[in-house]
C-alpha cells in the first residue's frame, strides 16, 4: 500500500514546466489548444523526460455546452478558438515513444489528433494504454471511437477499477469492445501502484463522488524527477477521508477539481446536489499555506458556467493573484 504522503519528493530535481507549439496545422486542427509560452525562468526540461500534456480542461459536457444559449457560451458558439475540450491528460515517454491517455472523453477524436501532433504515432491509435477515473459520461464514452464502427483498435490496455471492469464487460455497447478485443481490461486496486513502464508509476486512489455504476478515483503519476496528481472529480474536500493538503504536499503539480467557481454560479441547478469543491473554497482552504504549495494547484474540469474560463475575467485574476493556476490546453509538465 502506498500512502499519499509517501510520494513526497524532497530533494528531487525541479524540472520547470514547459509548453509546446506544434505548428500551424495543429492549431487549425485543434483550435482550443492555446499557444503557450516558455516558462519565465527560461529553464527547460530534458527532451527525454516523460511529461503529461493537458488535452482538455472542461466538465463532461464540453464548452460550449449542448443547448446552452446563455452568455457564458455565446462567444464559444461564435468563435471555434474559444471552445475547450473535456478534461483529459496524456502521459508521454519520448524515450520509449509510448503514449497513454487518462480518460477517453467525448472529444477523443480531437484529443488523439492533438496527441499525434505532439508525439508522432507509429500506427493508429498507438496507445500504450488508457486509464479511466470513473464511469461518468465525460470520462469514458470516447472508448467508442476504438470500436468496430471507428478505429477498430486491437487490445488497447484499459486500466480500470473492478466495478468499472464489470460495467464495461457486462453492458452494451461497451461489452462489444471487450468481445471484439478492441480493448483489453486491466484491473487496478486502490492505493496499489503499478508500472506503465520502467520510468513511470501510477497509483489510483478512491475519492468521494457519485458511484452509480463505478468507483471514482484520482491518480498519482510518478516519474524519474517529479510526481503529479490528477483529481478531476471529487465531492467537497470535507467528505474525503484524507486531507487534500497532504495530497498537495506529496506531489510537485496537482490538477484538481475546479468545476464551479463559487456558490450561486448556476442558479438553474440545485448546486447542493452537485457538491464539487468550489474553486473559492479550495483557495480559502489553502490561503495560509506557503506560496509554493498554492503554486502546485491547477484547476481543471471547469463547468461551462465557470467564470474562470475567461482568461481575462475577474475570477481568473483572483485565482492567479492568490497564487493558483487554471490548467491550459496544451500545457506540458515534465516529471
Amino acid at each position: 500500500m502506498i500512502s499519499l504522503t509517501s510520494l513526497s519528493a524532497p530533494g528531487r530535481k525541479k524540472v520547470s514546466d514547459t509548453f509546446f507549439w506544434s505548428g500551424i496545422v495543429f492549431a487549425l486542427l485543434v483550435p482550443s489548444m492555446a499557444l503557450a509560452v516558455q516558462d519565465p525562468s527560461g529553464r527547460s526540461a530534458d527532451q527525454d523526460d516523460p511529461f503529461v500534456v493537458v488535452l482538455g480542461i472542461v466538465q463532461d459536457a464540453g464548452f460550449p455546452q449542448a443547448g446552452c444559449k446563455k452568455s457564458c457560451c455565446v462567444e464559444a458558439w461564435r468563435d471555434p478558438a474559444a471552445r475547450r475540450n473535456v478534461a483529459s491528460l496524456a502521459i508521454v515517454d519520448p524515450k520509449t515513444n509510448e503514449r497513454w491517455i487518462i480518460d477517453t472523453t467525448p472529444d477523443f477524436r480531437l484529443q488523439l489528433r492533438a496527441l499525434d501532433a505532439i508525439e508522432k504515432p507509429a500506427a493508429t491509435p498507438d496507445l500504450a494504454g488508457i486509464l479511466l477515473t470513473h464511469g461518468h459520461m465525460g470520462h469514458y464514452t470516447g472508448l467508442l471511437f476504438l470500436g468496430h464502427e471507428s478505429i477498430g483498435a486491437k487490445d488497447v490496455p484499459v486500466h480500470v477499477m473492478p466495478r468499472m471492469a464489470r460495467f464495461l464487460s457486462e453492458h452494451g455497447p461497451w461489452d462489444q469492445l471487450v468481445k471484439y478485443r478492441n480493448i483489453a481490461l486491466r484491473e487496478m486496486a486502490a492505493d496499489v501502484a503499478f508500472k506503465l513502464n520502467e520510468r513511470i508509476t501510477v497509483t489510483p486512489f478512491r475519492v468521494p463522488h457519485r458511484e452509480e455504476y463505478t468507483e471514482v478515483v484520482g491518480f498519482l503519476i510518478q516519474g524519474p524527477q517529479r510526481s503529479i496528481a490528477y483529481v478531476p472529480d471529487i465531492d467537497k474536500w470535507t467528505r474525503w477521508d484524507r486531507r487534500v493538503e497532504d495530497l498537495i504536499a506529496g506531489v510537485d503539480v496537482a490538477y484538481v477539481d475546479g468545476t464551479f467557481y463559487a456558490a450561486g454560479e448556476n442558479p438553474e441547478r440545485d448546486m447542493s446536489a452537485i457538491p464539487h469543491p468550489f474553486i473559492a473554497e479550495t483557495m480559502n482552504r489553502f490561503e495560509s499555506e506557503p506560496a509554493a504549495e498554492r503554486a502546485k494547484i491547477r484547476f481543471i474540469h471547469l463547468n461551462h458556467t465557470n467564470p474562470a474560463l475567461d482568461p481575462n475575467g475577474e475570477a481568473r485574476r483572483k485565482i492567479e493573484a492568490a497564487g493558483f493556476k487554471v490548467a491550459a490546453e496544451g500545457e506540458r509538465v515534465s516529471f
